[in-house]
């Protein structure tokens, strides 16, 4: 697996190769669409793109956990989590990727 990560930049210079925007406007672009997707899980509001997938905001509720040294008994306090559930589409774009490493890890070891 590559260990690469996804920046504002990185999204801004697509938009920009892309689009055909400015940069300063592409990264004002990505600047925006960032902020209504956080603004719009903040007011916990489920976000759904199209062939990419979803994220939603859920409540966890007060449990008891363990601290693992110790095993002491530790409350863990309610609190709201991000969850990303990924569409059908992504989850083939990135199976058919595996499967494309696969074939070509089988095809330099031979």
């Amino acid at each position: 697996m590559s260990e690469h990560t996804v920046t504002r930049a990185h999204l801004s210079e697509a938009v920009y190769q892309e689009v055909g925007l400015s940069r300063n406007e592409s990264a004002d672009l990505v600047e925006h669409v960032l902020n209504e997707l956080s603004d719009a899980l903040a007011r916990g509001e489920m976000v759904k793109i199209s062939s990419f997938g979803s994220f939603q905001v859920r409540q966890k509720g007060q449990r008891v956990g363990r601290n693992p040294k110790t095993g002491e008994e530790v409350p863990i306090l309610p609190r709201r989590v991000l969850v990303f559930r990924a569409s059908h589409v992504l989850k083939d774009r990135i199976n058919q990727g595996l499967a494309l490493q696969e074939a070509e890890a089988v095809k330099a070891a031979s």
